[in-house]
């Protein structure tokens, strides 16, 4: 989903995931009780990274690395605004800005390197785990 840069990054999550399950990994910036609570709703667990001022917290292992990896995010988003040249300005109509954005994410498709998870097969194994659980298992599983 593509919005304008004024616009709150929580505001299109719950559009967003209306067809979706299991785990959403976001940044600081998304972290919100609000957001958290209608996710939760949803089947969604939010996975964040804490604010220096809030509290430690428990979190499985394949989190913690699947939430190290979100950078990768970050370095393709860089690539096709950079490489790509998909952060332009002044297109004088939806169509032209479409046909922009595509033919970046084609051109982006014939880099010879691209970023990769890296993950190790026991990281796969791992990731084969249930992706969401009920608040009764997650006290237990802290625990």
């Amino acid at each position: 989903m593509i919005t304008p840069a004024n616009v709150d990054d929580r505001k299109p999550v719950p559009e967003m995931t209306k067809n979706v399950f299991g785990k959403l990994f976001g940044d600081k910036g998304y972290i919100s009780q609000q957001l958290f609570e209608l996710l939760f709703k949803k089947n969604i667990q939010l996975i964040t990274s804490v604010k220096k001022n809030m509290k430690n917290r428990l979190m499985p292992l394949i989190d913690k690395i699947l939430l190290r990896k979100r950078s990768l995010i970050e370095t393709v988003n860089d690539q096709l605004k950079n490489i790509s040249q998909i952060q332009h300005t002044r297109h004088r109509s939806v169509c032209n800005f479409m046909v922009n954005v595509i033919a970046g994410i084609i051109a982006y498709t014939y880099q010879d390197k691209k970023p990769s998870l890296n993950l190790t097969t026991e990281d796969l194994n791992s990731l084969q785990e249930p992706y969401f659980f009920p608040p009764e298992t997650l006290a237990i599983t802290i625990i």
